[in-house]
């Protein structure tokens, strides 16, 4: 294979799909369907269901159903449910959403490992008869004492040379359940001293006496990942087998099989996975993280996870286009949490409607507004999209606005609201503080104004020049909503380590209790979308929100505040 960015590479990308970003793979597929090599491209998306997937499976995700789009092929879903000890039902559900969610289908083509657990069975008697695999009574811990090391080679078990009638019985005496688990396993007969370490006998089969999610107790003995990967792709004619980086030295292994049986062969091609800055990929920590009680399940909105990030307000499009832009390669590289966060803004810019929202309110009273007085103004729902149409915002005497909006004693450059100074209110009018009310500590309650009624949109005084616009939203008409600030889950780049988990940020959940929003939020429908003006991209929460009582969650700031901080990860 020849790496990306070669002068082969580029002459294959010439044959690509009009209109789609070039990466290596599409390359080679390209060049495959161009020399008849291939006839069609069927690929497939194939995960273990223990666990929800995550941002990094997303990228898998789209290249595996974006491959098979544009070249008028199809995609599989294939669960490798080869473990019934970590696998559940739960989650084999969630993955079928979240590709659902992420804008993609695999119509009829729904599969799982355990489908072909009779084949694999058949396929594992009859390398036993080639005398190509053995069963062995080695305990796990001998078996990794036998393997070896990188640069030792490994010790043959004292039962590899069993007869063949003698490995036949008791696979079949493992099939029917007559041994206990750790007893014994099936290994194929390869060679101990090969440099690659996948290829010392692996295991093939192991013993586990608990029920299959699909299959219930109709097996006590299950294929391992490797022994049962490349046959299941086999079986379902797959082209193009892509995997991470991770597997490029099970390779070897899953050829062998395939070689061994005489069974249609797929082409396995590698790409680099996904890391991303301030996060986890690993699914063994992001279970820790749920069954310590760091976060608030799988779908907690600071988790890497697609329901974490559906649930935060991130669109299937923004997540599609940050997999876009990342590309394909095949060496790893750390990607900047940022750049997602800028797909979400640049994705919410354009759909969400925009809304006033107060998250730390403080009373304004217009003392020169009357008292019974409603006013209404009209404002757009969003600025370049007239198609979206306006909604009326209520204005009366006391209103809520920002409580950062107002300083007592102004530092440098400050603009908003300060004793003698001129602000407008978004929509609204010029208003001049008058004066405030403080409690018994001395902090600041309520601001007093005076405003101009001459300007007001369309009004004789409408184009008058003051420095500062602030938002508001009416005391009489506001709802009252939480707002949840979710930030970075981490401190540091790349937590690792033994103690990755000294590094989680304290303040990337702040729950704000009290906020007022306009009205018109109050029956907003579960995962809408808004842009809060000058606060960020918000989203109902599906689980938490209900009529009247909404529920937000910050998706994104307006800007990346990270970046503007010098958090930025050096060096990647």
């Amino acid at each position: 294979m020849t790496e990306p960015g070669s002068a082969r590479d580029r002459e294959r990308e010439l044959t690509a799909p009009t209109g789609v970003p070039p990466n290596f793979i599409r390359a080679i597929i390209a060049e495959d369907l161009k020399s008849g090599k291939r006839k069609a491209v069927i690929t497939r998306f194939p995960p273990e269901p223990n666990g929800y997937l995550h941002i990094g499976h997303a990228k898998s995700i789209c290249l595996n159903f974006g491959l098979a789009r544009d070249f008028s092929g199809r995609c599989h879903l294939r669960f490798d449910d080869t473990n019934p000890a970590k696998e559940e039902e739960e989650y084999a559900e969630s993955i079928k959403e979240s590709v659902r969610w992420l804008g993609f289908d695999w119509g009829k083509h729904l599969y799982y490992a355990s489908d072909y657990f009779g084949q694999l069975y058949a396929w594992a008697e009859e390398l036993i008869k080639q005398g190509k695999a053995y069963v062995d009574d080695l305990s796990a811990d001998e078996i990794r004492a036998y393997r070896g090391t990188l640069t030792e080679a490994g010790k043959e078990s004292p039962y590899r040379d069993r007869a063949v009638d003698d490995n036949l019985d008791l696979f079949r005496r493992m099939r029917g359940g007559e041994f206990p688990e750790g007893s014994r396993v099936l290994r194929a007969r390869i060679d101990m001293a090969a440099p690659n370490m996948n290829l010392r006998d692996p295991v093939m089969y192991r013993i586990i006496h608990a029920p299959h999610h699909r299959t219930g107790d109709a097996w006590c003995i299950y294929p391992m990942y490797d022994y049962a990967h490349g046959q299941s792709d086999s079986i379902e004619e797959i082209t193009h087998s892509i995997c991470t980086l991770e597997f490029e030295d099970h390779r070897p292994l899953y050829d062998w099989f395939i070689e061994q049986l005489g069974i249609p062969h797929p082409q396995q091609i590698e790409f680099a996975r996904l890391n991303l800055t301030y996060t986890v990929m690993s699914k063994r920590k992001l279970l820790q993280l749920v069954q310590d009680g760091d976060v608030a399940g799988w779908d907690d909105p600071r988790m890497p996870t697609l329901v974490g990030l559906r649930r935060r307000g991130y669109t299937p499009e923004s997540i599609r286009n940050f997999c876009e832009r990342i590309g394909v390669g095949r060496s790893d590289s750390w990607i900047e949490m940022g750049l997602l966060e800028e797909c979400a803004r640049e994705d919410l810019n354009e759909r969400a409607p925009r809304a006033m929202a107060v998250l730390r309110p403080l009373k304004l009273i217009i003392e020169n507004f009357p008292e019974d007085q409603v006013e209404e103004f009209e404002a757009a729902n969003h600025p370049q999209r007239p198609e979206m149409g306006s909604r009326k915002i209520p204005f009366c005497r006391e209103l809520f606005i920002e409580r950062d909006d107002f300083m007592e004693t102004p530092a440098k450059g400050f603009h908003r609201l300060t004793p003698g100074q001129e602000v407008r209110l978004r929509y609204a009018f010029i208003v001049k503080c008058s004066g405030v009310i403080k409690d018994e500590s001395g902090e600041v309650v309520e601001v007093r104004c005076i405003y101009d009624p001459d300007t007001h949109a369309g009004g004789p005084a409408a184009g008058r020049k003051v420095k500062g616009t602030i938002h508001w939203v009416s005391a009489r008409h506001a709802v009252p909503a939480e707002v949840r600030l979710y930030d970075r889950f981490f401190t540091v780049p790349n937590p690792s380590g033994e103690e990755w988990k000294d590094s989680i940020n304290p303040d990337s959940a702040r729950v704000l209790t009290s906020c007022r929003l306009e009205r018109g939020l109050a029956e907003a429908l579960p995962e809408s979308r808004y842009q809060f003006e000058r606060q960020g991209y918000f989203c109902v929460d599906a689980k938490d929100s209900l009529p009247g009582a909404p529920v937000f969650n910050r998706t994104a700031t307006l800007r990346d505040s990270w970046a503007r901080m010098g958090h930025e990860l050096k060096g990647t």
